[in-house]
């Protein structure tokens, strides 16, 4: 058990955390929300020590062992993929050299030889001597090839370095694990993997994520930080969301009689329950929901944008036709060829392939910000269209004017009446409101210029959106709200995403682009994933094989 004491934390004014009392029990994966800005991944430095609170304690059940997941991708640079698992457990890593060293001595004593006894009965008991065979087990399993097992990590891409300080962490099951954004980098299948992992892992789990889908398929309690407390409740991510709302429309309702409203709630936990108990959760967690209590359910403060796509018009039938696209990097490494497709009105696309670049690519040559190496492609004339870039850089290099100017560049022509509440309007929406509406974008965060970038969607009226990794830089509850507008927009939707939420909820047909064509399938995401034909067209598709990326 971890548990977390009267701990505050204050950086000079600001107070981040004040009076936080929580405790972590075994069995359990606890995942840690809250909005950009209020303290998750600082929590967890708190936790694994590398912080120390202003006030109160952490205290952890003695014995018990801690591993956390590394941010400093170069801190093993001289160390290979093995030991740097390996290291994961330190005093095994420490019992192992120790005894090697006394080994290697010339005058070995008896004295010498009694400490070598103790070590290997230490190191014994610690499982040393699977210890490498399970490093290479687990990184195989994360997708570590074994010719690079014994390659130095200064020499291995930020890929793979993400993939083996995973395996670190997670190397001989400790007591407390926790992980700050392990998805990060990672292919739908190794997080498949992990998401099994976890769901049956027996220990303590405190892990941050903007991952969805993985917070539902690990989470058996969420930990919300908000207004500088943390509250632990029941559940996974889209229970809590989902409860949270049905306890503030019920708050809403004065003239709902008590008996209703609870009637509600028990249906509303019955129904998580049934869920849970076929999800991949081990059995002991599928109880978690049963065991709630209605007075655990509270509203949420959170503020969620209001995320809006109105149409001027409904697109035609003509909407996009793609004949013989191609296009290779700058290496000559090909990224896609003969890609081939018509988009239908009715269309929520979902693309998909190894290659990220690939993908922004793509979108980058059909909204015309760069050329197809051969192919074309043909806008339909009735398509008002809208683009989320990946790298949004280029609409914020004049970094002295405020977000009402900056919107105001891109109100299409056909508006006439731009005034300042018009504007106000389209920021609010986005959380913008009061004065900082005259921020300047050159001090904006990731996160504002994405907002600002949806801003300037919404103003657009489009009948079809492009979405390059919508989610990159936005917190839950913008992904939410995003993620819900998609899905209730009425005009045609192409997005590529590492959200799998967001493409499994949104998107009613997959393409997924290879060097040797496009696999185009009218399913959704996660039936995609699962088809065993389209697994074995895809093994044809990629030369070399890769991971996904």
């Amino acid at each position: 058990m971890i548990s977390v004491n009267n701990v505050s934390l204050s950086f000079g004014k600001r107070v981040l955390f004040d009076e936080v009392n929580l405790s972590f029990s075994k069995g359990n994966c606890y995942g840690v929300i809250g909005a950009n800005g209020a303290g998750k991944s600082t929590f967890l430095k708190i936790l694994s020590g590398e912080i120390d609170p202003t006030k109160g304690t952490i205290d952890i059940t003695p014995g018990e062992r801690m591993a956390v997941l590394q941010q400093n991708h170069f801190a093993f640079d001289d160390h290979t993929a093995l030991q740097t698992v390996m290291m994961g457990h330190k005093k095994l890593w420490e019992v192992m050299h120790e005894r090697d060293a006394i080994y290697a001595k010339e005058d070995f004593t008896e004295e010498d030889g009694m400490r070598a006894g103790e070590l290997e009965a230490e190191f014994g008991e610690m499982g040393g001597y699977t210890a490498e065979s399970d490093a290479a087990t687990l990184l195989g399993e994360l997708g570590v090839t074994e010719d690079r097992h014994q390659t130095l990590m200064k020499d291995l891409p930020g890929s793979i370095k993400v993939r083996i300080l995973l395996a670190q962490a997670l190397f001989g099951n400790p007591d407390i694990l926790i992980l700050d954004e392990p998805t990060n980098d990672l292919d739908v299948e190794t997080i498949s993997w992990l998401e099994n992992f976890l769901a049956d892992y027996e220990n303590i789990v405190i892990v941050v994520s903007h991952d969805r889908h993985f917070l539902d398929a690990v989470c058996t309690h969420v930990a919300d930080v908000d207004r500088q407390k943390i509250k632990i409740y029941t559940g996974n991510y889209t229970f809590w969301y989902e409860s949270s709302q049905l306890a503030a429309r019920q708050m809403s309702d004065k003239n709902k009689k008590m008996e209703e409203k609870r009637k509600d709630l028990l249906d509303f936990i019955a129904r998580f329950s049934a869920n849970a108990s076929k999800s991949k959760q081990a059995t002991s967690r599928k109880k978690a929901l049963e065991k709630l209590v209605i007075e655990e359910i509270e509203p949420s403060n959170r503020r969620y944008p209001g995320i809006i796509f109105k149409q001027d018009r409904e697109p035609g039938n003509q909407v996009l036709n793609v004949e013989k696209l191609s296009k290779k990097a700058d290496g000559g490494r090909v990224l896609f060829s003969d890609i081939s497709f018509s988009v239908n009105k009715s269309d929520k696309i979902a693309f998909f392939s190894k290659d990220h670049l690939a993908l922004t690519s793509f979108f980058e040559i059909i909204n015309g910000n760069q050329k197809a190496d051969g192919g074309k492609y043909e806008w339909g004339t009735t398509i008002t269209k809208a683009y989320l870039p990946n790298d949004n850089a280029a609409f914020f290099k004049d970094a002295d004017i405020n977000l009402m100017e900056w919107l105001r560049q891109f109100v299409p022509p056909t508006v006439t009446d731009v005034d300042e509440p018009f504007l106000r309007g389209f920021l609010g929406k986005m959380l913008f409101s009061g004065d900082e509406i005259l921020k300047k974008t050159g001090v904006l965060s990731g996160g504002e210029k994405v907002r600002c970038m949806i801003s300037r969607m919404m103003i657009q009226n489009p009948n079809l959106v492009v979405l390059d990794e919508p989610t990159n830089h936005l917190d839950l509850e913008s992904i939410q709200a995003f993620n819900e507008s998609m899905v209730n927009f009425k005009g045609v939707v192409l997005l590529t995403s590492h959200d799998h939420t967001f493409m499994q909820t949104v998107a009613n047909r997959v393409i997924e682009l290879t060097p040797k064509g496009a696999i185009d399938r009218l399913m959704t995401f996660d039936e995609y994933l699962a088809d065993d034909r389209v697994k074995q067209l895809r093994e044809t598709m990629y030369e070399p094989k890769g991971m996904l990326v």
